[in-house]
């Protein structure tokens, strides 16, 4: 029985299945084909992941995932498009319940009145009077900007510069060196939300509010995680070199890879604890004299 025990439990470590993400677009204004495209890519080339592709109207059922990416953005306004309600709820509960949520670029821009999309995202594009904001000082302290103090949402045109690394212990940093050049981005400035909970990953210095703007961070939520990433910007009709860096394209991956694994790894003990009881089950059949059905000649 012992070594029957050790060869499930062998071929259950050699068959890890890859990941499964899924990516909702559909609405932005962005070029959110263009940001799909390069999701896609970037994950799969790891060879950790599948990437299904669920455009609006069409939303995924999202407890088939282990991460929900999104790249969909209705508008930062109060009239900006929101999801159906059982949609938003369903979300919601998936993330408490351990899934892990991406939010892409100007997704952070979307449903200005989801409360609890403001609390997974943390901080999005809301003005100062909405909530706290969060900046990197020159002696890489995480500050705290008071609701209602800083500069509203903006950025400057897409340029060139350098991406600092804050927090080197976190798994998304894993390899990836303390500061480096990264091209054509859009540096987002201003950001509020309610800024509960967040760690700070990356940031960069805006030359517009002259001081350290987070461009990753993360969180947990419930028993989910979530992992925002500021970078990633398209747009029609230009060329998008920011998701050719080897940099992005190797934090990106390991972002989406940490918020799906906690759920990956609550689907696996499920699965395990299953095998188990099977391996059980036909260990007590054999005693019996009954063949064990997984020892097939």
């Amino acid at each position: 029985m012992r070594s029957l025990l050790l060869l499930v439990f062998a071929l259950t470590a050699a068959a890890q299945p890859k990941l499964k993400a899924v990516v909702i677009d559909g609405v932005n204004n962005h070029d959110w084909a263009a940001g799909t495209a390069a999701i896609r890519k970037i994950l799969e080339s790891t060879g950790r992941f599948t990437v299904d592709v669920a455009t609006y109207p069409t939303l995924p059922d999202f407890a088939k995932y282990n991460v929900v990416i999104n790249n969909f953005n209705g508008g930062h306004t109060a009239t900006g498009t929101r999801w159906p309600a059982e949609a938003e709820r369903a979300l919601v509960a998936y993330v408490r319940s351990g899934g892990g949520l991406v939010i892409f670029h100007a997704a952070n821009n979307a449903f200005l009145n989801w409360p609890e999309y403001n609390e997974m995202t943390g901080l999005g594009w809301r003005d100062p009077s909405f909530g706290k904001g969060l900046a990197v000082s020159a002696d890489r302290k995480v500050v705290v900007i008071p609701q209602g103090q800083g500069l509203p949402p903006g950025h400057g045109p897409r340029h060139d510069f350098e991406i600092f690394v804050l927090n080197k212990k976190h798994p998304i940093t894993r390899g990836l060196p303390d500061h480096w050049l990264h091209p054509s981005e859009q540096l987002t400035h201003g950001q509020h939300g309610p800024a509960e909970g967040l760690t700070v990953l990356t940031y960069a210095v805006s030359e517009v509010s002259h001081q350290g703007e987070p461009m990753d961070w993360v969180r947990s939520y419930g028993k989910g995680r979530v992992y925002v990433t500021m970078l990633g910007h398209t747009w029609k009709d230009e060329a998008n070199p920011n998701l050719d860096d080897p940099n992005f394209q190797k934090l990106f991956a390991q972002g989406v890879e940490w918020a799906a694994r906690l759920r990956s790894k609550t689907l696996n003990r499920a699965a395990t604890a299953r095998q188990q009881d099977r391996v059980q089950m036909d260990t007590e059949q054999g005693s019996t004299g009954v063949r064990f059905p997984l020892l097939k000649k």
